[in-house]
């Protein structure tokens, strides 16, 4: 009973989550298949005894398996995913900072007078003042271009992990197709055997 509410548990967080590993998913096994579709399967596969599900120790061995696995994935890109924003928003932090520090300095320079010394150089005000916002246009375009490199590195990652998405379906599919033309040829190989038995009896 605590395996099942488990299991019912585990298809709650893929719903919840939007999980889906495939858009087609394998049926008949868990093998294969979002965790929704092989936790139907093994529900389907289940006797019933009065009100429970009796579930067989392999089916949930595997069925954990399959679930910790997912997890797992779902761990790595949701660590990895955090690691890039973290980095990503240090980075505009940074020039947050860098442009709120070239603000007060143009707030500084407007009180002088107009004759200001800029690295040892005399400079008008005029010319001081078109440097300085010269340079916050710089900065602001950097942090334009960081805002969208960040917007387009989330649009990639998302854009990849539907390719492997894609992949892994696609790996899944041709992984039981293997495995049905292996089992056909064994099966066409035993009968072989056997009507050479037979023929030679």
């Amino acid at each position: 009973m605590k395996f099942f509410k488990l299991i019912l548990l585990f298809l709650v967080i893929s719903f919840s989550t939007g999980l889906q590993a495939q858009t087609t998913p394998v049926e008949g096994s868990l093998d294969g298949g979002t965790i929704e579709s092989q936790l139907t399967w093994l529900l389907k596969k289940s006797p019933n005894y009065q009100e429970y599900e009796m579930i067989k120790r392999f089916m949930a061995n595997k069925m954990k398996a399959n679930v910790l696995d997912t997890l797992k994935v779902m761990r790595a890109s949701i660590n990895e995913g955090k690691n890039t924003i973290t980095a990503q928003q240090n980075q505009i932090n940074n020039l947050k900072t860098e442009l709120a520090n070239t603000n007060q300095t143009l707030e500084q320079t407007n009180k002088e007078k107009d004759s200001i010394s800029f690295l040892g150089i005399l400079m008008s005000k005029s010319g001081y003042n078109a440097l300085l916002w010269g340079i916050i246009a710089v900065l602001i375009g950097l942090l334009v271009w960081f805002v969208y490199k960040y917007r387009n590195s989330n649009l990639i990652t998302q854009q990849a992990r539907a390719k492997l998405s894609e992949v892994e379906e696609e790996f899944e599919a041709h992984r039981s197709r293997a495995l049905e033309r292996e089992q056909k040829v064994r099966r066409q190989l035993q009968d072989e055997i056997n009507k050479q038995k037979a023929g030679k009896s």
